[in-house]
């Protein structure tokens, strides 16, 4: 039976333990990241729209690197946002600056109407080296 581990960046904000979750497991060569938010260290969201996903990002690095991956090794996305339509242009802008390499992860985005008080969600799978 192939064994989970629980991964956890240096520097874990409150929100891994307010709600009992798992920043990422490892099973195997993958790495199951659970969605990243821009929350600030406390656990709140960071009002800013823009920096707040540009954290969540970092937020997620931060996890890949606890990992020993990096955004390169990332191959499936999902994110979730509250408001796509007008949210899409400012998310493609720093999604640019990240991913600005090919090959591209592939990538689902979902409109969802609630996240916890934050407007992005970024979770994705990534393969460790």
């Amino acid at each position: 039976m192939m064994q989970r581990k629980a991964i956890f960046p240096a520097n874990r904000h409150a929100l891994y333990e307010e709600h009992g979750y798992s920043a990422a497991i490892q099973s195997g060569d993958l790495l199951f990241v659970s969605g990243q938010v821009g929350s600030l260290e406390d656990g709140t969201p960071e009002p800013d729209f823009k920096r707040q996903v540009e954290l969540a990002f970092e937020n997620l690095e931060q996890v890949l690197k606890a990992a020993g991956c990096k955004l390169s090794d990332i191959v499936d996305v999902t994110t979730f946002h509250t408001d796509p339509e007008n949210q899409f242009g400012t998310i493609m802008e720093v999604k640019e600056k990240v991913f600005s390499e090919k090959p591209y992860p592939n990538w689902t985005a979902v409109g969802v109407n609630w996240l916890a008080g934050f407007d992005f969600e970024i979770k994705v799978i990534a393969r460790t080296p």
